[in-house]
Formats: structure tokens, C-alpha cells, sequence
């Protein structure tokens, strides 16, 4: 719709992973280094995790166009399945024929026997086989362990199965499980992708755009760039959504560069506003946070000393204000500098008090180099 207002061939920020848009920061760059080694590794488990839309199918899409003649490829990805489905998908994805038992279903153990039938074959004529699972973090206990089993399978020199698992950083956590130790140690590679920094958001933005057909100025101001920055915290899905919907709004309004004001009202189209709140400057926050702590303290202590004040002992007024006199000539130390705060926020509390008791409140300690009166108790 905007494409062409903005002197671009096609819209630059589509969700789609298509690997076109690639954007190979370093951390793309060794992502995709770990799943070609597990093309050329000698089997077992390559761990691919990442956060949510942090670009990670997109560079499973880049590894299978980079993928050798001699190596063939099953892609699940939808793994919400039981072991024997899992299996089945597996199979046809692999092209493999498994046997039929007349009117009765395939069972577990003929996917497996036709599955590994099909690996030996393969391997003799020197083809790799990998098996890729996106959405891994969805895959239960069991389908996991029966993952395992399928890579059982091998040689003297290697597996004849290399299996990647995809999936959020709950992944990780789940091969940590005790019933899940033998997997986790047959893990060959593990890499996780991590968002953006904010000179590579810019980056980024300027890559889509170049890929898009831009060759003019770049529409989204260095202020844009740092408020996307600060309300995508870098994820690249993110980040084209809200670029998206910019260059909308600014398309819609017949302007050519997209500025903050633009970027913060298409965050509100296209995110939570409590979203879009957590990314604004936290000082503010801390600042009011701190204010009211303060307060809470300030009559906190105004409380207690009042109360303290309702169990004193009386206090003969001769003595009091000749207490009070000595205590003027010293110098207030740190300790009768904060009482007196204290004694300023309870004032209202205190009013109510005897008016000769309250000089004798303003001596705290005793004057230099004479003994403090003992307290009656």
C-alpha cells in the first residue's frame, strides 16, 4: 500500500520468514554456522534456541537454501504430536513407505523398522540425513526420549541420523530435567540468539529497506530508530511490526520521514499500551518511588515518636528549659539533627502535649563534659 510512496518495489517489513530479509548480524551468522555443522557432524543433537521472534526460523529457512545435493532434509514444524505421529510425520517427510499390516494400523515399531531400513540405505550411498524440529519447546517427555532413541542408530564412525531442535528458551530448561541427562549429553552444538543491539536494530531497519528497493534516504529519523529500539528491545518481529504500521501512519499522512511521535502512536496500534509503558525511561519511576518511601518513613517515625512521647515521664519544667539552654550552646550531632526531622513530622501529634514538656524534647543529650540526668523509670 505504501510501497511506492516511499520510492520502494514491495512492502519491506512482512512478518514472513523469508529469507530474502536476512539480516546475518554476527549472531545470525554463528546460528546458522551451527546448523551447517550439523549437516557435516557426525550425528547426535544440535540445540537452536532464541526468544520469541528473535529470528530464528528465518534462519532455519537461510540454512535449508544453503543445504548440499547429498543430504536430505524432514522438517517438522508442528510438534504437538505423540511418539507415533511424530514418527509418522517423520516418514512421509523422509518419502518412506512403511508396510501395512492389512486392515490393522502401522504401529510404533514399523515406523521404526522402516525408518531405520531407510538410514542404512541412504547411508550406503552416501547421502547425510537430518532431521529438523521447529517449535521444539512444545515436544512432551516422551517424544523426546523416543527422539533419542531414533539416533541409536550408527556406525563406527557416525549416527546416521543428526536431529536440530528449535525452539524458546524453555527448551533449555527442559534438558536439564533428570529423566532427560541422556539426550542433553548427545547435544553436539548449542547456540541461542539473542535480540538486537540498538546500532544493529538500525542496522537492520536500513537492510529491509535496501532489500525493499530503497535507494533514497532512509524514511524512519535517528530519534524513530531509538524509540523502536526502545519499545522492541531489539526482537526483529517486533521490530517489523512496528515499522510497519510507522510507515503506514506516515504514508496515511502524507509525510515522507516517519519521527517519534509517529513511531509512539503506531505502538499503540499494534502493541499493548502496558507494553509500550515498560519501555519508557524508568528514572521517573524510581524517582516517585523513592518519594513515597521516603514519606512512608517520615511518618512512620512520627508515629512511633508520638507514641514514645505518650509513655515519657513528666519532666520538672525548671530543669527542662535549663536542659534546653545548655543543649542550645552545643552542636547538634548527626543523631539530634535527624530527631528533630522526626520530631517535625510528628508536630501535630505532639501538640496536643503538655507545652512545658516540649523544650525538655529538644535536649536529646547532655552538654559537653557534664554526666546525663538518669531517667526515672
Amino acid at each position: 500500500m505504501y510501497a511506492a510512496h516511499f520510492g520502494l518495489k514491495r512492502e519491506p517489513f512482512s512478518i514472513a520468514p523469508d529469507p530474502r530479509y536476512l539480516f546475518m548480524s554476527e549472531r545470525h551468522r554463528e546460528a546458522l554456522a551451527h546448523l551447517l555443522y550439523g549437516v557435516r557432524g557426525g550425528g547426535g543433537f544440535v540445540l537452536l534456541t532464541g526468544e520469541i521472534g528473535a529470528g530464528k526460523t528465518t534462519v532455519c529457512r537461510c540454512f535449508l537454501e544453503q543445504v548440499p545435493k547429498r543430504v536430505n532434509v524432514a522438517y517438522i514444524f508442528n510438534p504437538k504430536l505423540t511418539a507415533l505421529e511424530l514418527l509418522q510425520s517423520v516418514c512421509e517427510e523422509f518419502r518412506i513407505e512403511v508396510p501395512s499390516r492389512g486392515t490393522a494400523p502401522s504401529t510404533l515399531k514399523d515406523h521404526v523398522d522402516a525408518l531405520n531400513e531407510y538410514l542404512l540405505r541412504t547411508h550406503a550411498a552416501g547421502h547425510n540425513n537430518v532431521l529438523i524440529i521447529d517449535e521444539a519447546q512444545n515436544l512432551s517427555i516422551d517424544v523426546l526420549e523416543q527422539l533419542r532413541l531414533l539416533t541409536n542408530l550408527e556406525t563406527n564412525e557416525r549416527k546416521l541420523l543428526q536431529i536440530i531442535l528449535i525452539g524458546q528458551p524453555e527448551l533449555r530448561d527442559m534438558l536439564l530435567r533428570p529423566e532427560l541427562e541422556q539426550l542433553a549429553q548427545r547435544v553436539v552444538a548449542r547456540f541461542h540468539l539473542d535480540p538486537l543491539g540498538e546500532d544493529e536494530t538500525s542496522h537492520y531497519i536500513k537492510h529491509r529497506l535496501a532489500v525493499a528497493g530503497l535507494n533514497g534516504l532512509i524514511p524512519f529519523d535517528r530519534e524513530a530508530r531509538h524509540r523502536i529500539f526502545e519499545l522492541t528491545r531489539g526482537v526483529p518481529r517486533r521490530i517489523n511490526l512496528l515499522c510497519d504500521r510507522a510507515l503506514l501512519g506516515a504514508y496515511s499522512s502524507g509525510r515522507q520521514r516517519v519521527d517519534k511521535a509517529i513511531v509512539d502512536k503506531a505502538a499503540g496500534e499494534v502493541f499493548d499500551r502496558r507494553a509500550a509503558a515498560h519501555a519508557r525511561p524508568r528514572r521517573i519511576v524510581l524517582v516517585a518511588g523513592a518519594a513515597g518511601f521516603g514519606a512512608l518513613a517520615l511518618a512512620a517515625a512520627g508515629v512511633w515518636f508520638a507514641g514514645a512521647q505518650r509513655h515519657a515521664p513528666a519532666i520538672d519544667p525548671p530543669a527542662a528549659a535549663a536542659s534546653a539552654a545548655s543543649a542550645a550552646a552545643a552542636p547538634a550531632s548527626a543523631a539530634q539533627r535527624q530527631a528533630a526531622a522526626s520530631e517535625a513530622t510528628a508536630a501535630p501529634v505532639a501538640a496536643a502535649t503538655s507545652p512545658a514538656a516540649t523544650p525538655a524534647r529538644a535536649s536529646t543529650a547532655p552538654p559537653r563534659g557534664k554526666p546525663a540526668p538518669a531517667a526515672s523509670r
